[in-house]
């Protein structure tokens, strides 16, 4: 009987579509082909960290989503908290890849919650941000289960990912993108965004968002749909925005609109930073050398706004 739960989780997962394209070997593969020293990142839990797995966080019909929650050991005192929002086009990638990220993180004082959410290929668009929303709020819902600080919240994502962890932060307060998920008594609003590598304006001149973005918002970036400014943090961007960490590759498109948006952070007094790495390609916070870099400058940037006992 102890096998059923795992029987009945398998199979509900074969009940939508996937694409399994985008793994940490896929980007090794190619990444290798250029730079042969890059290495792969592995998940290696520390001693003072527990990881729980696959907690249900919200249902749609058949289709439960979760999430995973990383934390140091027996901590009881609620600690700034991350939710770290794994990339793939918005079709593809899992919550996995974001894993060496949370499990240093986590031993970092940090609590991290990873979640899964609707991809193009399942769902397009605002369902993974309904989905998101979603997870913030039941954040705020199981705060006293978990060692969660709901006055010290971070959306943090890389390359899709940043682009909705942008999204997120930057439209806390919008009724139009909460969706109908659970936990609507509380906010969706958060206080810290960490973006890498993620689009700010899908129609911009640095833009070259192509067919991944047309799966998921529709039409083209020739004949945009509206969702191509709604999904688009600089649309958004204004005096409510949280303090934003930029840390971007050595290609411009992939944080297309960031000039645009310091510019408004600037002139509402808004605390920014932004890290470039130069030699670094796309998905560069994947493998080594550029994961240890990513965690110490998003790190970095998060004991600057709250300092907190490591």
């Amino acid at each position: 009987m102890a096998l059923l739960p795992l029987v009945s989780f398998a199979q509900e997962q074969e009940n939508y579509p996937r694409d399994t394209s985008y793994t940490v070997y896929s980007v090794y593969k190619k990444l290798h082909k250029r730079h042969a020293y890059v290495e792969i990142v592995k998940p290696q839990l520390p001693e003072n960290v527990t990881h729980q797995k696959d907690i249900v966080y919200r249902e749609i019909g058949e289709r439960r989503l979760r999430l995973d929650v990383f934390h140091a050991k027996n901590e009881t005192a609620a600690r700034p908290t991350i939710l770290l929002i794994h990339g793939g086009g918005w079709r593809t990638g899992d919550k996995s890849l974001m894993f060496p990220l949370a499990e240093q993180l986590a031993s970092r004082g940090y609590t991290v919650v990873v979640p899964e959410y609707r991809r193009s290929i399942e769902a397009m668009y605002p369902a993974a941000v309904h989905d998101l929303k979603t997870a913030i709020r039941w954040m705020r819902e199981k705060s006293s289960e978990y060692p969660i600080d709901t006055n010290r919240l971070v959306v943090m994502g890389c390359s899709a990912g940043g682009q909705l962890a942008a999204l997120l932060g930057t439209t806390g307060d919008l009724d139009k993108l909460e969706g109908d998920g659970p936990y609507q008594q509380h906010s969706s609003a958060v206080h810290a965004i960490v973006d890498v590598d993620g689009v700010l304006a899908f129609i911009h001149p640095e833009s070259e968002e192509g067919l991944m973005a047309s799966q998921w918002l529709g039409g083209s970036y020739d004949d945009p749909t509206p969702n191509w400014a709604e999904a688009s943090a600089l649309t958004h961007a204004g005096k409510n925005t949280p303090p934003i960490l930029f840390i971007g590759s050595g290609n411009p498109r992939f944080l297309s609109g960031r000039a645009d948006m310091i510019n408004i952070l600037e002139e509402h007094g808004i605390y920014n930073e932004t890290k470039i790495l130069e030699q670094a390609p796309h998905s560069f916070w994947l493998v080594h050398p550029w994961y240890e870099t990513t965690l110490e400058i998003a790190t970095g940037f998060l004991g600057k706004i709250w300092k907190h006992q490591e």
